[in-house]
């Protein structure tokens, strides 16, 4: 049994995450910025630190250290970098890639404290292949799987793991929260969700499945695994695809 925070667990991929170590027996602290929705246990707005602050009084105070935490919170973004304002970028930088940098310096002196714990932060592929139009959601999530490499690297000597979650286009209400003044961009993103045919708890059974084998970077679906394939192994496919694809979002307005 262990003891996971999640953040953003609310709904979607982390209503998802928090009901599958649920299930395996795992006691679970689900925190989202929306404190009264049903089965979240501590409201938690991870741009700020007064809230990690009382996150990590909470944890001490229930079980007197974590496990696990889950850095899963986010919102959706994007826009061609002539379209997107700096306001959306600076916003997407505070909660995407801050926030997760909230929640790792907020319980690292715990993990090093116990010489051991694992951090499991969502990204997506989106920070490994980077599509046209999707620049400041691209730069944060490529911001937070270079984050968790280098955790891995800091914190290995004290027994602590850091795996990135890479996943494709799954059904989510991520897109809710997307702002932005490229429409066409936000089009493209819902069509490509709502065609996914991977949902959350997919996601979340191969995420569990990743951490469990002690893979540092989990590429959860199999659409995921492809496109990273591609831009390893043929570069030149992969650059023509994604410029025919920035083309086609010129072409649409």
């Amino acid at each position: 049994m262990s003891r996971v925070l999640v953040t953003g667990a609310a709904s979607g991929l982390g209503e998802a995450l928090t009901r599958a170590h649920r299930a395996r027996g795992d006691e679970v602290l689900a925190t989202d910025i929306a404190a009264s929705a049903e089965g979240v246990d501590l409201g938690l707005d991870i741009t700020s630190d007064d809230d990690w602050a009382r996150a990590l009084a909470t944890v001490e105070d229930r079980w007197g250290g974590l496990d696990v935490l889950v850095n899963n919170a986010g919102v959706a973004g994007g826009g061609r970098i002539d379209v997107a304002g700096i306001d959306e970028w600076e916003w997407i930088v505070g909660i995407n890639l801050l926030g997760v940098v909230r929640g790792c310096r907020t319980f690292t002196p715990m993990f090093k404290r116990q010489r051991a714990g694992r951090i499991v932060n969502v990204a997506s592929l989106a920070g490994l292949v980077h599509p046209a139009g999707m620049a400041s959601y691209n730069a944060v999530k490529a911001g937070v799987v270079a984050l968790t490499e280098t955790l891995g690297h800091e914190l290995a000597a004290y027994g602590v793991r850091a795996h990135v979650v890479c996943p494709s286009y799954f059904h989510t209400n991520l897109l809710a929260s997307m702002r932005g003044a490229d429409t066409t961009v936000a089009a493209v993103v819902g069509r490509l969700v709502e065609s996914s045919p991977f949902t959350a708890d997919q996601v979340a059974e191969a995420v569990l499945a990743g951490v469990d084998a002690g893979d540092e970077v989990i590429l959860p679906d199999p659409a995921a695994r492809a496109a990273y394939e591609q831009k390893l192994h043929d570069r030149p496919a992969y650059d023509a695809q994604l410029r025919r694809q920035a083309a086609r979002l010129d072409a649409s307005g």
